[in-house]
């Protein structure tokens, strides 16, 4: 799962994946260790979601599944939530 998230936040693609058994459709921003846990910081644009959609989520890397790499790509980073200055113990990866 790891390569898979790097190349898609390098490639600028959509991912599929299921979280929590609900299948999501996400561009891929951030992902590394915060606090200690592995996290993405995802834009989803489909989906099943608790809150608005399209939205910024923070997703525990852990609980996904299905993970796939999509043909669809992004333009990159779309400010607002991605440029906040989040503190991070580590980044694997992250969108130029």
């Amino acid at each position: 799962m790891d390569n898979l998230i790097r190349t898609a936040i390098q490639e600028k693609r959509l991912i599929r994946f299921r979280y929590d058994d609900k299948l999501r459709i996400a561009e891929p921003h951030d992902y590394g260790i915060q606090n200690g846990r592995l996290r993405l910081l995802a834009y989803q644009v489909h989906g099943a979601s608790t809150g608005k959609l399209p939205g910024w989520r923070w997703i525990e890397v852990p609980r996904i599944s299905d993970l796939e790499i999509l043909a669809e790509t992004f333009e990159g980073s779309r400010g607002n939530e991605s440029n906040k200055h989040h503190v991070w113990d580590e980044v694997f990866a992250r969108v130029s």
